[in-house]
């Protein structure tokens, strides 16, 4: 059964704020979580996915409706040096 995705909301903030709030959700999530990040910051879009990249974390999903960007992103299941 999949787990729930926990939701990180980060509208009305700036970059990078919308990727700090991520990276203290996958610090407190459990491995192979999965986390739903809502952003309207347009620089979201370039931000987001170079943090997950970083920290060895997948990007499953980015979507941007009505000026609202939505990204999945998964935890990885074992620790990222």
């Amino acid at each position: 059964m999949p787990s729930e995705e926990v939701l990180v909301d980060a509208r009305g903030h700036r970059c990078p704020v919308p990727t700090l709030r991520l990276r203290r959700a996958l610090e407190a999530a459990a491995p192979g979580a999965r986390l739903r990040l809502l952003a309207d910051d347009p620089l979201a879009r370039i931000d987001v996915p170079h943090f997950a990249a970083q920290v060895g974390a997948e990007l499953i999903e980015q979507s941007d409706e009505a000026g609202v960007l939505s990204f999945v992103i998964a935890k990885p299941s074992a620790s990222h040096p």
